[in-house]
């Protein structure tokens, strides 16, 4: 048995072919851009864009989304190709497995984990707070002991629980019920985030921008041209999202031309959204004003007198970060589904309801798994987590579309990623350039996750596959 074995692009495609027992097709083009915005805008757009500003980066925290839209695009682009060529649930880990081998395959399996089941517990907690400041709008407070954990001064966080256990229960009940509430959640985000940018536009104080690039401190990553960079690997959060449209390729109605148009759509709408929304939001107030303020968007939006509107923003905002809970859980369980198809998981993780054709008992794993990381674990640091183990199947996907065009350059594509091999490579060093902008800590924090999965492979997966042992 050679932890090298490589499925066959047939062999692939015959599995992605839809039967009684398979995934159900229900998803259009445009319902594929919905869930790719749906996962996008949340977390990062609200939160962490006020913090890059103050921080890292200034008013210049606007070129930090453009570095950081660049490797997505890159990436972008890389999925694209294989999306359209592999129509096959599993995302990277399916791409992986046909171009790097099975062992390759389980690492960015495994990586994956960070982004989506994290990712989601991360966005939890977020969803809580917005959730009780929107309860405090109407004169109500939630208990600290039962909306925080125990290292955040209370005991359990129970809203973020809820919203968890909630989003699972609406994924095994069918992939398009979710899909019709991601859109929903979508129409309003958006609307939202279009009102903030028009009427914010016209109360933004051009001295606000002045420095554009505030003067570096000496310090690597504290403004200038550096800072630029360290806030694009700390807003590259708001962009994860886009990839997870690859992961529902099986229920895609037209995946060779839906996932192409999903995954392209939804970064190139979201892009120009951040872009705006973070112009606007560093012209109303000065930047220094968001140093520690963890809604930043509020903050800044008081400076335009529509108060009325502050309840709807925060409404917004919690419609944003349920979409991208929704997806993240959704991305997680096919990833699993897959992985458990190729044996490399227990059976339990690819078992389809009869009626629903969801992987129902993956989403009650998840639901628990998420819920106790969501309701137990100050979940400060994960956001570093989530970036790295994100980026790290980014540059897994660009080397994976360099090798298919030297070994497989007869398979048929239906999109072709443009100027290979100059995207991949520029998407590998762009995603290496902010991986390396990340703490030491996330480094050491991968290594170990990476370490505890490599043991898991050898002591089940290695032997329980069904490529190896057919």
């Amino acid at each position: 048995m050679s932890i090298w074995s490589k499925k066959s692009i047939p062999q692939l495609l015959s599995e992605a072919d839809e039967s009684e027992k398979g995934l159900k097709r229900t998803l259009s083009s445009r319902a594929l851009v919905a869930l790719g915005i749906g996962a996008i805008i949340g977390a990062g757009l609200f939160s962490l864009t006020g913090i890059a500003a103050a921080e890292h980066a200034g008013p210049a925290v606007t070129l930090s989304f453009v570095l950081a839209a660049v490797g997505c695009g890159f990436a972008g682009l890389c999925y694209a190709e294989f999306a359209s060529m592999i129509p096959v649930a599993g995302s990277a880990y399916t791409y992986s497995y046909a171009t790097m081998g099975e062992f390759m395959a389980w690492i960015i399996g495994w990586d994956l984990v960070l982004e989506y089941a994290l990712g989601a517990a991360t966005v939890g907690v977020s969803w809580s707070g917005y959730f009780n400041k929107f309860l405090h709008q109407f004169g109500l407070e939630f208990p600290v002991y039962l909306s925080k954990s125990y290292a955040d001064g209370g005991f359990i966080n129970l809203p973020a629980i809820v919203i968890v256990c909630l989003l699972s229960l609406l994924l095994m009940r069918g992939m398009r019920e979710s899909a019709q509430l991601n859109n929903f959640l979508v129409v309003i985000k958006v609307a939202v985030v279009l009102i903030f940018i028009t009427l914010g536009w016209k109360f933004i104080n051009p001295e606000n921008h002045v420095p554009f690039i505030p003067e570096n401190t000496g310090v690597y990553g504290q403004f200038g041209i550096s800072g630029i960079a360290a806030g694009a690997a700390l807003v590259f959060f708001a962009f994860i999202g886009f990839d997870a449209v690859s992961t529902a390729a099986q229920e895609a109605k037209n995946p060779q031309k839906g996932m192409p148009i999903g995954i392209l759509g939804s970064l190139a709408i979201c892009t120009v959204l951040y872009v705006l929304f973070s112009y606007v939001m560093t012209g109303l107030v000065p930047y220094t004003v968001f140093k520690g303020d963890a809604s930043p968007a509020a903050t800044a939006f008081k400076v335009t007198g529509y108060e009325f509107l502050q309840t709807g923003l925060i409404v917004a905002i919690l419609a944003g970060y349920t979409s991208v809970i929704l997806v993240m859980l959704m991305g997680q369980s096919r990833v699993f589904y897959s992985m458990s198809n190729d044996g490399l998981l227990p059976k339990f993780f690819s078992e389809i309801h009869p009626k629903f054709r969801t992987p129902w008992k993956t989403n009650i794993f998840f639901m628990f798994f998420v819920s106790i990381f969501a309701g137990f674990v100050p979940v400060t640091d994960l956001g570093h987590m989530v970036s790295i183990g994100t980026l790290l199947a980014f540059v897994l996907v660009c080397l994976g579309v360099l090798v298919m065009r030297k070994k497989m350059p007869e398979i048929p594509r239906s999109f072709k990623t443009p100027l290979v091999p100059f995207v991949p490579i520029a998407g590998i060093v762009v995603c290496f350039y902010l991986m390396y902008s990340l703490p030491l800590e996330s480094w050491i924090r991968l290594f170990v996750w990476m370490i505890i999965g490599i043991s898991l492979y050898f002591i089940y997966g290695k032997k329980n596959s069904k490529l190896n042992n057919s």
